[in-house]
Formats: C-alpha cells, sequence, structure tokens
C-alpha cells in the first residue's frame, strides 16, 4: 500500500488543527485526527492549546503505523488485498480505531470473500456511515468500484 496516498487521504477526510479541538463525538483531539489518550502530553490541556506542527506530524506517523498494525491483526492477509481495499479499511481503522472496526464482522467476511460489494453493502448498514456521511459514502462507491477480477 503507498503510504503517501494514504497520508493525502486521511489528511483530507480528517482535515488538520494545530490545536486541541472537540471531535464530531465530543473527544479531544488535535492534528490530523489524533484522538488524545492520557498518556499524551496534551491530556487535560483545555480546547484551542496550540500544538506544534512537529508534534502533529510526530503523532500522525505513530497513528499510522499503529493503524496499520492494527489492519494486520484484523485482516492476517491484509497485504494481499487489492491496494484500494487495504487503503479504504485503513481510512476505516483510522476513523474507528480496531475495537469498533472489528465489530464490522460481515464487511471482515466479505472482504474475506473479496466480495467488495458485498463488503460496501455491510458498511452502508452501520452506524458509523450515518455519523460520517460524507467521507463513508465516498469510502463506499470506491468499495463498490474494486475489480476483484
Amino acid at each position: 500500500m503507498n503510504l503517501d496516498v494514504l497520508r493525502e487521504q486521511l489528511s483530507a477526510d480528517e482535515g488538520c488543527r494545530f490545536e486541541i479541538y472537540l471531535d464530531h463525538l465530543g473527544l479531544p483531539t488535535f492534528g490530523i485526527g489524533h484522538l488524545i489518550r492520557p498518556a499524551d502530553p496534551e491530556h487535560g490541556q483545555p480546547v484551542g492549546t496550540p500544538v506544534f506542527s512537529e508534534r502533529v506530524a510526530q503523532v500522525f506517523e505513530r497513528d499510522i503505523a499503529v493503524l496499520i498494525e492494527d489492519c494486520h491483526n484484523l485482516y492476517e492477509d491484509f497485504d494481499e488485498l487489492p491496494e484500494e481495499a487495504q487503503l479504504i479499511i485503513a481510512n476505516m481503522m483510522f476513523n474507528l480505531g480496531l475495537p469498533r472496526l472489528s465489530k464490522f464482522k460481515m464487511m471482515k467476511e466479505a472482504v474475506d470473500a473479496r466480495d467488495f460489494v458485498e463488503a460496501a453493502n455491510q458498511m452502508v448498514d452501520s452506524k458509523w456511515y450515518r455519523q460520517v456521511p460524507n467521507r463513508a459514502m465516498r469510502l463506499v462507491k470506491r468499495m463498490r468500484s474494486i475489480d476483484n477480477g
């Protein structure tokens, strides 16, 4: 998978903010969709606290490394999937995290069977699809267009 393409897609979907803000679920976040964790030095800082660009870049690279590892944990054959499927799954993993994406059991079954139209159908049949409709509709359209021939 081309990590530069993934970085571009995530940056476009998430945006980039150099301050602490609340995401669509009201959770403290900064940079390119980085959910602040208790171990982060930004934990407990108020909304609006500035975050330097170097810190945003450092955390984004770490978040990408974690999401790639999580993709491999969920899909043992992740590297054998079509690149477009890898990019879509990685995007969803970044947005949802492993605990939530692992609940997409029927989507996973469809991807495992290389039935990308059914995988797209399962993506639509989710709370996630209603929570982030613009992103979800784009990813569903891309999943439907994967040629597994």
